[in-house]
């Protein structure tokens, strides 16, 4: 089983290739319960709610970026 470094490490990695921020990649992988190809099914949606939500209560930034485009706090 991964350590939660492991996981931070993966998913920080994950977002990088992405270019997604990486509170949005947390909270994805967090929605798809660390199930790779899930996470990539919700990305890929670009725009998930509940991810979002999630995203945004990880951080005081009001602007994230998923897959290079920005998504604003005041829009959640």
């Amino acid at each position: 089983m991964a350590t939660q470094q492991s996981k931070e490490h993966r998913v920080g990695e994950w977002a990088s290739i992405r270019s997604t921020s990486p509170e949005i990649a947390e909270a994805i992988f967090e929605v798809a319960n660390y199930d790779e190809k899930l996470a990539e099914g919700i990305w890929e949606q670009q725009g998930n709610d509940e991810v979002l939500m999630r995203a945004f209560e990880k951080t005081d930034l009001d602007v994230l970026t998923w897959d290079n485009v920005p998504v604003e706090r005041k829009n959640v």
